[in-house]
């Protein structure tokens, strides 16, 4: 074993209102609510959380018609629409709105939230909760594929407007899209609470647009509107049931973005997003497709980009730039919602430490992730370059989002069988119809598989493999921890029997298991040969919960000859800080005194070996990730120049 002993240099200055939640406090926008009033609320809502599946009607009624597959008879335009009305019913209606909203993990929302919600429900099933565990890791993973294609297919739907005003900009597309999504992810680093004033207010003024042009040609069809009788929508399923099979693959683009809704439950509350959505959302994005329906039935060349040709040739210009701005929104929230993700998953063990930055010293919430930000970029860039148009991406859209839904229906039955505790024949209930839809458009979009479905599919497989790898390196570098570990009370029973000498200040040693030994307190008494009059032995361990106020963040021993053990307790949303969390001590007689604390963290450097634990090649890529990861004292907000790293090779 070698060991290396290296004091982290030059001073950091804490990070503005890294201190945490204050008790109780579940999320900073939530905890805001109460001064906050209903309308803002709601129009940040609309802003921030309908922002993609406001921008949905750019593509998607194009998409269904322009296969070809549905013969285009006005018979075959209610029945498609009909479809697209009671898809946002069933989907987004009454599936997210009304029943997924209610399964809120104190206050929070998100796929995140609900895994821990349904793994809590089922802890006393080993098997069964490792089983939704990896599940819904994968459904999370998916999510970094749906942000892929997301931003692509949104920004280049509206720059495609311009082909419309001439066919001459056509050559200007890609760039042009290219040069607003690099401006997007360039901008990110200055944080969203400068942009995100203006989202609600541009969305608002987005959807009262779409529907003021539904309503334009509705007004010139107004037969149109028999479509929402959902008469027509069974009709069409059962005249055409191989191509309703089919188009569903397009027909889910009018849900894009339907997760948002409960990914972004912790910002905002139940009742605003429920009223954004049947107030302003739902009625708007409604008027806008059957306002393309009666565009379609007057104008049956229109199929090329009916969206776009609703608006009246003076219109265009404003219209292009107005949905540009819209769809920059829906990505901007999208790529916020990864940033978030990726903390949750670091918090809970799934991903090395990344450097986070905070970009609020108001908002917790607001933070920025260098990695993700240019790594979500690049493979956007890629995907653009590659398919070329919001058709061809379209092919590629569809299965990532499906199957993030199906595994949400699956996690929800979970959470209302065994943690509301409801009738079994109710959770099928309530559940089961949900799954069959879900089911339906999973298994439509897995025809586009070959035609670019693979693609986000990639990305996800490429996270959720090194998700795993993750977790599973750790869990076999704590056991080879625990196998060599000396249980603590015992060694400083041995040690005070002839004791080192005893330096003035406060020693922190960061341990992973409560109760042994830090590595780097061996090697501090092999090379330094002394001990701190203070020894706080300190082990922080995140749950899966969204928030712990301060009553439940800490557990504490005294261990004698002015020594303690040390538990920090974190959810998933909260930011570590150790140095805040301990000054919390002063009241239990161990007061620390910020100049004359020295934190001690054992770096370890990771060895694959031939033999048990992972795969070879599973191995290598975690000792890769691990050399890597972020530095654990910018991760817990340890003041840089009172660290003390001491390494050693660990084999696994």
């Amino acid at each position: 074993m070698t060991t290396a002993v290296r004091r982290r240099p030059g001073p950091r200055p804490r990070r503005p209102g890294s201190a945490g939640p204050a008790p109780g406090r579940r999320h900073e926008a939530v905890s805001d609510s109460n001064k906050t009033s209903l309308p803002a609320l709601t129009l940040g809502a609309i802003g921030v959380v309908y922002g993609d599946i406001g921008t949905s009607v750019l593509y998607a009624v194009k998409e269904v018609f322009h296969t070809g597959r549905v013969p285009f008879m006005p018979e075959n335009v209610y029945g498609v629409l009909s479809m697209f009305f009671w898809t946002l019913v069933i989907v987004v209606a009454l599936k997210y709105v009304v029943l997924v909203l209610r399964a809120d993990n104190n206050g929070e929302g998100g796929l995140v939230a609900m895994l821990a919600l349904a793994s809590q429900a089922v802890k006393d099933k080993p098997q069964l909760r490792k089983v939704l565990l990896l599940v819904g890791i994968f459904g999370t993973s998916l999510f970094y594929g749906d942000g892929v294609i997301t931003p692509a297919i949104s920004v280049l739907s509206s720059v495609e407007g311009l082909e419309v005003i001439s066919p001459a900009f056509r050559t200007y597309v890609i760039p042009i899209t290219l040069v607003v999504l690099f401006c997007l992810f360039a901008v990110q680093k200055r944080g969203t609470g400068g942009i995100g004033k203006f989202f609600g207010p541009i969305t608002l003024v987005w959807f009262l647009t779409i529907a003021v042009l539904g309503v334009m040609h509705i007004s010139g069809h107004p037969e149109i509107l028999k479509a929402l009788n959902p008469y027509y929508a069974v009709r069409f399923i059962f005249m055409h049931p191989l191509v309703t099979f089919i188009i569903l693959g397009a027909m889910v683009l009018c849900v894009t973005g339907a997760e948002a809704l409960y990914a972004d439950l912790g910002h905002f509350g139940k009742k605003p997003i429920r009223l954004a959505w049947f107030l302003v959302v739902m009625p708007s994005l409604t008027l806008n497709y059957f306002g393309q329906g009666a565009l379609l039935l007057a104008e049956p060349g229109a199929v090329q980009n009916p969206f776009f040709m609703m608006a009246p040739p003076w219109a265009l210009l404003p219209l292009v730039l107005l949905a540009t701005m819209a769809t920059v929104i829906a990505s901007q929230a999208l790529i916020s919602g990864a940033f978030s993700i990726t903390k949750q998953v670091v918090q809970l063990g799934y991903l090395p430490r990344l450097n986070v930055q905070h970009t609020s010293v108001r908002e917790a919430g607001q933070i920025y992730i260098p990695f993700v930000n240019w790594g979500l970029f690049v493979a956007i860039v890629l995907a653009v370059v590659m398919f070329r148009s919001s058709s061809n991406l379209a092919g590629a859209y569809g299965i990532a989002v499906t199957l993030d839904m199906l595994i949400t229906t699956v996690l929800t039955f979970f959470v209302i069988r065994y943690r509301w505790n409801y009738p079994l024949a109710l959770c099928i209930a309530a559940t089961g119809a949900f799954f069959i839809v879900d089911l339906a458009f999973f298994t439509s979009n897995l025809l586009k598989l070959v035609d670019g479905g693979w693609f986000p599919l990639m990305i996800g497989g490429a996270i959720f493999t090194l998700m795993i790898t993750w977790k599973d390196g750790r869990n076999l570098i704590n056991e080879k921890l625990r196998s060599d570990a000396l249980d603590l009370p015992s060694f400083l029973d041995a040690v005070f029997t002839s004791p080192p000498t005893r330096v003035e200040g406060t020693a922190v040693f960061l341990t992973g298991e409560p109760g042994t030994v830090p590595n780097a307190m061996l090697h501090n008494l092999k090379h330094n040969k002394v001990m701190h009059e203070q020894n706080l032995f300190v082990t922080v361990k995140s749950h899966e919960v969204p928030w712990l106020g301060m009553d439940k963040r800490l557990e504490v021993v005294a261990l004698g000859r002015d020594c303690w053990q040390v538990v920090i307790h974190y959810g998933f949303k909260n930011d570590p800080d150790i140095p805040q969390a301990l000054s919390n001590l002063r009241g239990q007689g161990c007061g620390l005194d910020p100049m004359t604390t020295s934190y001690f963290l054992s770096r370890d450097t990771v060895i694959p070996t031939i033999g048990s634990g992972m795969a070879d090649w599973r191995e290598k890529l975690f000792a890769q990730m691990h050399r890597n990861a972020g530095a654990a004292a910018d991760f817990l907000n340890l003041p840089s120049n009172s660290v003390v790293e001491m390494g050693s090779k660990i084999e696994i």
